[in-house]
């Protein structure tokens, strides 16, 4: 049995965009009538077959946004996703949720799969392979197929479309410079995400506040990893070699790692050591002792910004809808962890 061909291998073949050959199938008045006649005299030799929805990308509405996150266990991307549900249901919606895992193969299939008629755009925050190859290829490729992505948390400035973030650097740099006021001086950073986007505009963020108040960077404080193996090893490594009066971690199960490692070591948390993370959960902030001040990522809200950006995008009339960077600022929710500002 003949292999069917895919829009992507027709435009390949012809050297011309997706969207040329879907509006050439659908015969839109854009595409002259040369054109058209080429290829679909070409679509009809390759044995190409529309899926069941139908190529005409504007006019099929399956009411179903795709989700993809790379972390199930990960309690900040159960709230965005709750936030996402809330305004999809709102608007009449449904929500298909698929979990990456981490693996750039299984989000790039999972894109292949669900685009193919079965929902009208993607939410989702960027697998860690993905970004550790920086390869974006296959959002590029849904993107021009016509199925809009809204990019949350992890996003690529290489690819153009709609994006919510916090405010990564400020966060970090602000919660760094509170330390400092505390009277910290000697600053310790625990990073297992350094090869995230968001690790890396973490640690930009501390680096700054040191750098703003002239205060040396000591590289022996600074643990950048991309990997949770041996973590608890190398933190206390730190802890064992050096003098340390204030943390400064970038995920959550650094943050829990800091402080459990700190009270094993005999610190007495806030008067002899501060300690602030990113970390929403429900362990840092109720299950620690003592419980641990935080920066909040407000997970909810972003959901909410995405879902509303994607149905924006997907419910408009204008053809060339400009793509927004929605910035959703954090706070620093102060507990036990950290002493007061003297």
């Amino acid at each position: 049995m003949k292999a069917k061909a895919t829009l992507k291998q027709i435009a390949k073949e012809l050297n011309v965009s997706v969207s040329t050959v879907s509006k050439a199938l659908n015969d839109s008045p854009e595409i002259s009538e040369q054109t058209k006649t080429r290829i679909k005299e070409y679509a009809k030799l390759k044995n190409y077959k529309p899926n069941v929805i139908g190529l005409n990308l504007k006019n099929r509405k399956t009411k179903t946004i795709g989700v993809i996150i790379p972390n199930i266990l990960n309690s900040f991307f159960a709230k965005v996703f709750s936030g996402i549900e809330k305004i999809a249901d709102e608007k009449g919606y449904n929500v298909i949720m698929c979990i990456s895992n981490e693996s750039l193969e299984k989000e790039a299939h999972t894109l292949e799969m669900l685009s193919n008629g079965t929902i009208d755009g993607f939410i989702l925050s960027i697998s860690e392979e993905a970004q550790k190859l920086q390869e974006y290829n296959h959002f590029k490729d849904i993107i021009n197929e016509g199925v809009p992505i809204v990019m949350f948390d992890r996003i690529a400035d290489e690819v153009s479309c709609d994006k919510v973030v916090v405010d990564d650097f400020d966060s970090a740099l602000n919660s760094t410079q509170h330390l400092i006021n505390i009277g910290c001086k000697n600053i310790a950073l625990f990073s297992s995400v350094d090869n995230l986007s968001v690790g890396k505009l973490r640690a930009e963020g501390y680096l700054q506040a040191l750098k703003n108040n002239n205060i040396p960077i000591n590289q022996n404080l600074i643990l950048r990893t991309d990997s949770e193996d041996d973590l608890k090893e190398k933190i206390e490594k730190i802890f064992d070699n050096n003098t340390i009066d204030g943390i400064f971690a970038l995920d959550e199960n650094d943050s829990v790692a800091a402080l459990k490692i700190g009270l094993k070591k005999g610190y007495n948390i806030p008067e002899e050591l501060s300690i602030i993370g990113f970390a929403d959960g429900i362990l840092a902030s109720r299950r620690l002792s003592p419980s641990l001040t935080t920066v909040s990522q407000y997970g909810v809200e972003i959901g909410e910004a995405a879902a509303k950006l994607l149905i924006n995008r997907l419910e408009s009339k204008e053809e060339n809808l400009p793509f927004e960077t929605v910035v959703i600022k954090t706070q620093l929710k102060e507990r036990e962890s950290t002493r007061k500002v003297k």
